[in-house]
């Protein structure tokens, strides 16, 4: 392997989750009054920690989004979670491949260490997860595009950054993971390739991305 550690990001890279609650954080925020279309929230906010979307709302706007936004917005999302979520295509054949092979992997996400459990959990990726691969932007004190979250999950690792790589869908965490000192792959599934131009290599399928590790 090329690396001594690999990290995921989760939303759109394990757990096909963006397409949800994407949609479902357009209807929130519309809801409040600050119209928002699907790919409005996929331009804004993939990616984003929930400060991040409360400060970009505020800037705009000038008004504060209520303080229940997050609980509201997370007991919709988990609700859809359980009836449509779903494991990216390939990725657990890629899980399967690192652990044969020994090599470390974890997960760093945006989301809260619920919303990475609860997705995980749906999906059955529960078994490649314990409490020790699993990173939220709750631990750190800046979400992406901060390198903080990357850098963090590799000391608790163990693993100097510049031996790690990233593989990310978002700009936002490209751009998070070249702060960080790391290579980077970016999945393009979802998110168009000049989007992430930032990144060490782009691949659009999880069957392409074991060559690109090795």
């Amino acid at each position: 392997m090329r690396y001594d550690l690999v990290i995921f990001d989760n939303d759109g890279v394990l757990v096909d989750s963006e397409p949800i609650s994407n949609r479902l954080l357009a209807a929130q925020l519309t809801e409040l009054g600050h119209p928002t279309s699907y790919e409005d929230s996929i331009r804004d906010y993939m990616g984003s920690a929930m400060h991040r979307i409360h400060d970009l709302v505020l800037e705009r706007t000038g008004r504060a989004l209520p303080a229940d936004f997050d609980d509201v917005f997370h007991a919709r999302v988990f609700a859809a979670f359980q009836r449509e979520l779903k494991p990216v295509a390939g990725v657990a054949d890629v899980l399967e491949k690192l652990t044969a092979d020994g090599t470390p992997y974890c997960v760093a996400s945006s989301g809260s260490h619920e919303r990475i459990r609860v997705g995980h959990r749906t999906t059955g990726l529960d078994r490649w997860f314990d409490e020790d691969r699993i990173f939220s932007s709750q631990d750190v004190g800046r979400g992406k595009p901060a390198p903080d979250l990357f850098l963090h999950a590799a000391e608790r690792m163990g693993v100097a950054p510049g031996r790690c790589v990233v593989v990310e869908d978002s700009p936002l965490g490209v751009q998070a993971a070249v702060a960080a000192g790391m290579d980077v792959y970016g999945f393009t599934a979802m998110t168009p390739a000049d989007r992430l131009t930032e990144a060490t290599q782009l691949f659009s399928r999880f069957d392409e991305l074991m060559d690109l590790l090795i």
